[in-house]
């Protein structure tokens, strides 16, 4: 069944393991990360097994993906939500209830539906597939309440199977995950969180667009995600892109549903498309190849900036994870999390998760065993493939720099932010000082020895550190916490990262400031046979309205343009190529081969 449809001669990890135990008739929750091939895992039982696969999946864009990259395949799969027509949703219906499908995905809200039930209890279910399953947990960073309500797929069908899959849960959103939707006893497959074609790297905020433009001269003509915290900046961030000469759309809640949807189309069906984003973009995007995603803010939480980042890289070929921050940033997050209507556990729990993705930012160790610890996996090694490897940060003994920036905050009375207290250890002489008397302090240009940006460096990792805390009621002043102590009275020593002055250097290769992964390359006599049969895929993928990713991934032509196979037996050999597309594409690929070979 894999080879024939899907064109792959052999499963990947924990897949095949998964499919001989769903296919038995047994639950399963599986965690994998994006891209490892979590939708195999219940396509292929689907097929195997008789009656229809139900998917429940809590976004329109992501059921539209799969549904048309099936048909690819001549997979009989529909969805069933919101865009379609009454008419198009009853010829769906009676396609399920004639046993025409072997695929159907549906929203958890219309699942849920006693409509939708009662058709379910006319067809024959081959298995339940609950994806993006750490919707169900409140303390996640997707939460949907419907999710919470899918245990009753096992008390109405508890002979049908379910497989609950997800690519970021951490071990107390496993727990909730198997209590909720009653799968305490299913067998959990774990595969590990690791993402290696992506590289990850950290910047702090020095002037964020020139150093957002910077970053994306090295990739000019990819795919790529642009994340803002608010609507207003994703506008604003999209505006000054396409100013630069870009192709940069935006995409948040607040636009014209019409607006959010063509944009979301033209970014899935062209190439080289930044779409900037809050983060209501991206959950069950299946585009494969996009090749970057950045931070502009700092992300909710570290969970969530995995997920985020995980849309890069899809198929496995070399993408890159851009993050940006600065203490700005994180005291605008403390002041959403203490402004929010939510109960006292759950802001404790905002908080926590923050500081553990402050944490991984200001980290000296290799960013990838940071990451993964977060999920309790242990990485044994240094990655090679983020910037505290590349570029490994020099650190410094900042005991007496930390000794007196926590004076400073105790002898102006825990009532300032930095930018005032910065001008106190530097002995600037601006009237407010003066005014208030603080030029009189005995923590008055004591610290000359470092500029302001230094210092803003200092009082940044010092909050990060848990040795300051942000008042956010006090508008962004710091105030000492019972970690302080001993640092004040010289007890502990405190090392902080010197703050590196990166230049601005001309060029996408200096852009690149130690290297974007490089893209996956070909032979020079194979390059223009690759682009011919990109532009084959693109036209193809027009004819049908579909993104061109569904025709074909850039492997499978890149394999194409490398074996040149002559015959359609040769071509069905090369992995992504199975029999649908054998059969729909063969001739056409073979003919571009013969006039690229011949050109």
């Amino acid at each position: 069944m894999l080879r024939r449809v899907f064109g792959y001669a052999d499963f990947r990890g924990e897949q095949a393991a998964v499919v001989e135990h769903l296919v038995a008739g047994n639950d399963c929750l599986v965690l994998m990360p994006t891209g490892a091939g979590k939708s195999l895992c219940y396509q292929v039982p689907a097929l195997l097994r008789e009656g229809t696969g139900i998917v429940v999946s809590p976004l329109i864009a992501l059921m539209q993906d799969q549904v048309e990259a099936l048909e690819q395949l001549g997979v009989r799969a529909a969805y069933l939500n919101s865009s379609l027509s009454g008419e198009a949703a009853a010829a769906v219906e009676a396609r399920l209830l004639a046993g025409d499908l072997d695929l159907l995905y549906v929203a958890p809200e219309r699942l849920l539906t006693d409509r939708f039930l009662r058709l379910l209890e006319r067809t024959h279910v081959a298995l339940f597939a609950i994806d993006e399953a750490h919707c169900v947990s409140q303390w996640g960073h997707d939460f949907r309440p419907e999710y919470r309500e899918l245990n009753l797929l096992h008390e109405r069908w508890p002979q049908v199977p379910r497989i609950a899959l997800t690519a970021t849960a951490d071990a107390p959103t496993r727990r909730e995950i198997a209590e909720r939707l009653g799968l305490d006893e299913a067998r959990q497959f774990i595969t590990s969180f690791d993402r290696p074609n992506i590289r990850y790297r950290v910047q702090l905020k020095d002037n964020a667009r020139r150093q957002l433009l910077d970053f994306l001269a090295a990739h000019r003509g990819d795919a790529g995600i642009v994340y803002c915290l608010s609507r207003r900046k994703v506008e604003e961030t999209a505006e000054y892109l396409s100013a630069q000469g870009l192709t940069a759309l935006p995409y948040h809640a607040g636009l014209d549903a019409g607006v959010r949807a063509a944009n979301q189309r033209r970014f899935l069906r062209e190439d080289g498309v930044v779409m900037c984003a809050t983060i209501a973009f991206g959950m069950g995007i299946d585009k494969p190849d996009v090749r970057f995603v950045a931070h502009l803010d700092l992300p909710k939480s570290l969970e969530g900036y995995y997920q985020e980042t995980g849309r890069a890289g899809r198929d496995g070929e070399p993408a890159e994870a851009w993050l940006c921050y600065g203490l700005g940033d994180m005291v605008m997050l403390r002041q959403m999390i203490e402004n929010s209507e939510a109960g006292e556990e759950r802001r404790w729990l905002e908080r926590r998760k923050l500081d553990v993705l402050l944490g991984y930012c200001e980290s000296t160790r290799c960013r990838r065993q940071t990451l993964l610890a977060a999920f309790g996996e242990d990485y044994p090694r240094a990655c090679g493939n983020c910037d505290n490897c590349l570029e490994p940060p020099r650190t410094w003994d900042a005991t007496v720099a930390a000794q007196k920036a926590m004076s400073c905050v105790y002898r102006t009375g825990q009532r300032f932010g930095v930018t005032h207290l910065v001008d106190v250890l530097t002995g600037s002489e601006n009237d407010r000082i003066r005014q208030l008397g603080h030029d009189q302090l005995s923590t008055y240009g004591i610290g000359t020895e470092l500029d302001a940006r230094q210092w803003k460096g200092v009082f940044r990792q010092l909050v990060a550190m848990g040795l300051l805390e942000v008042d956010v009621e006090g508008h962004g002043s710091l105030r000492l916490t019972d970690a302080s102590r001993p640092v004040l009275k010289g007890g502990q020593s405190v090392h902080l990262r010197e703050e590196s002055v990166r230049k601005r250097e001309k060029g996408a290769r200096a852009a690149r400031g130690g290297g974007a992964p490089a893209p996956m390359s070909l032979d020079a006599a194979d390059q223009p046979v690759f682009e011919a049969l990109r532009q084959l895929r693109a036209e193809l993928a027009r004819e049908q309205s579909v993104p061109a990713y569904v025709i074909f991934h850039d492997a499978t032509l890149r394999a194409i343009a490398e074996r040149r196979p002559g015959t359609l037996d040769a071509l069905g050999q090369v992995s992504g190529v199975g029999a649908a597309k054998l059969e729909r594409y063969g001739e056409q690929v073979l003919a571009a081969l013969r006039d690229a070979e011949t050109a």
